[in-house]
């Protein structure tokens, strides 16, 4: 299968918009990792005068995480799909939440350099064209030492991790997907995650990005050996 890229991916989010948070709160601790990945970010005094970027926030499933974990913050949540951004703008405790349309890719000439203290990506870095490229635009936007909490489906390496995810997208989550008319979405989740790199590659590529003091966490339940949060304080320039 190819994956879905770009201008496509997006119409397939914006299609499958409608039944996501529906599927995703089926999934046995999908909400409680996202708040526990949002509380590691370790924002303190409920991230009083702090500007936080919900990269790739879709239907603001990890905007509301945030919101919990840092509820005194400025949050500003992106998003490549219209039809995820306008479920998560509708969300009543979002209300006060900045929502941008565009994608990671885009930002560059929207957003300045320092304009964040704090980052947030969940389930995003491989859906984009250019990791490296996204998360060297995120180091930019970081304030120096700003932090970095990437919420990212990737795979220790086992090959029982593997076997795992894929037996649990052929079960359930494909089928889920022919349910709701969504299959080349759930095709590309399955397969997006069984090309992305593993948890040391993209620890890895963080560094190599410009982030310090990486640490890669696991996550509970089935999700552990698939599921990470990765943290990461952006370098300063020399």
């Amino acid at each position: 299968m190819t994956l879905l890229r770009g201008d496509a991916l997006s119409e397939a989010f914006d299609r499958g918009s409608a039944a996501y948070d529906r599927l995703v709160g089926a999934s046995p601790g999908y909400h409680a990792h996202l708040h526990r990945s949002a509380r590691r970010l370790g924002l303190a005094d409920g991230g009083a005068g702090m500007r936080v970027l919900d990269l790739g926030c879709g239907t603001g499933a990890s905007t509301e995480a945030l919101a919990a974990a840092a509820p005194l913050a400025r949050l500003t949540g992106v998003d490549a799909s219209a039809g995820m951004l306008e479920r998560a703008a509708a969300k009543p405790r979002l209300t006060h939440v900045e929502f941008i349309h565009a994608p990671a890719e885009a930002l560059a000439g929207r957003l300045a350099p320092g304009s964040f203290d704090a980052v947030f990506a969940g389930y995003l870095f491989r859906n984009v064209q250019d990791a490296d490229t996204v998360l060297r635009l995120v180091r930019r936007l970081l304030v120096p030492s700003g932090r970095l909490a990437v919420h990212e489906y990737t795979l220790s390496g086992s090959p029982v991790d593997r076997a795992v995810w894929n037996a649990v997208c052929s079960t359930i989550i494909r089928p889920a997907g022919r349910l709701t008319g969504d299959v080349r979405l759930y095709r590309h989740l399955q397969e997006s995650v069984n090309t992305f790199d593993t948890a040391p590659e993209f620890a890895g590529r963080l560094r190599g990005a410009g982030f310090e003091e990486v640490r890669v966490l696991p996550l509970p339940g089935w999700q552990t050996g698939i599921t990470h949060t990765f943290l990461g304080r952006a370098a300063r320039e020399a």
